[in-house]
């Protein structure tokens, strides 16, 4: 009689126990002071006319910055986008560019090292700066990077990778017809296929790369996704007035799906799924 009382406590506990779903969302948004050689006064406004649809959803936990946040980097242009981020309900980080830390004393005396990780979530979120040795990931910051990830992988679920650049590019790749913002600043090799690429295509986590240098130019690619193995590719960005876009990133708990966001015209949705893109 007692055993068959331990028996039904455990399966009335057992079924009064729901299960925790980790769901939440998060922005990435590129290139968003927006049309070259046009010194707004904050953001690009068409991607400030979305704070208040940034705001009105409950799940976004807080936005990320992909880099060229302004056109050059003066204490002037960043108070005004530190007042503008003063709009939005959820924390920004911030992915810098090349425009960014144009002059890096100012950027560093702001905002302070421009690479870093966190975790949220159970998910692992890690920025990255590849401004500092011409698109590579090098020295301190490779030696950060690997520590970052022998550290947390086994203990977390999805990896967020966030630069500004767009690293996976090469003249002789796949990706090769994509026309991105700029490629200032590159050197001739890179290490990001022989060196970063390789830190997490050996992990078991599904591993999510953003770049923002996309989107400004009218003859330019807006946006692209990429896919393969445990790793995917996203780019996006902003500034050419014609697809004009930022990502919203949705976690129902492992699962990762992506929404591609149109700035220009009523309709949110109207550039369709990210995922449907195709290389060009």
């Amino acid at each position: 009689m007692k055993k068959s009382i331990l028996i039904l406590l455990f399966i009335l506990f057992s079924c009064g126990k729901e299960k925790t779903i980790k769901k939440y969302s998060f922005f990435v948004a590129g290139h968003t002071y927006g049309e070259p050689r046009v010194d707004n006064i904050g953001f690009h406004p068409p991607f400030k006319n979305k704070f208040n649809f940034i705001n009105s959803n409950k799940l976004i936990e807080f936005g990320v910055l992909t880099g060229d946040i302004v056109i050059t980097s003066t204490n002037k242009n960043w108070d005004e986008i530190d007042t503008d981020l003063e709009l939005l309900k959820s924390p920004v980080h911030f992915a810098v560019g090349n425009h960014d830390i144009d002059n890096p004393e100012i950027y560093r005396s702001r905002y302070g090292q421009t690479f870093k990780s966190f975790i949220h979530n159970s998910d692992l979120f890690i920025i990255l700066d590849p401004n500092i040795d011409n698109w590579n990931i090098s020295g301190e910051q490779l030696l950060f990077l690997e520590n970052t990830i022998n550290k947390n992988h086994l203990n977390v679920d999805n990896i967020f990778v966030f630069f500004h650049q767009m690293l996976w590019w090469e003249s002789n790749n796949i990706f090769k017809n994509i026309k991105m913002n700029s490629i200032t600043g590159r050197s001739n090799k890179i290490n990001f296929w022989t060196q970063v690429e390789p830190l997490f295509n050996s992990l078991k986590n599904k591993t999510y790369m953003f770049c923002g240098d996309m989107g400004a130019w009218s003859n330019g690619n807006e946006f692209m996704y990429y896919s393969y193995d445990n790793i995917t590719f996203v780019g996006s960005g902003m500034g050419a007035g014609i697809k004009d876009n930022f990502i919203i990133v949705e976690i129902n708990d492992k699962t990762v799906n992506f929404r591609l966001i149109a700035l220009n015209g009523d309709n949110v949705d109207s550039l369709g799924y990210l995922t449907d893109y195709i290389l060009p």
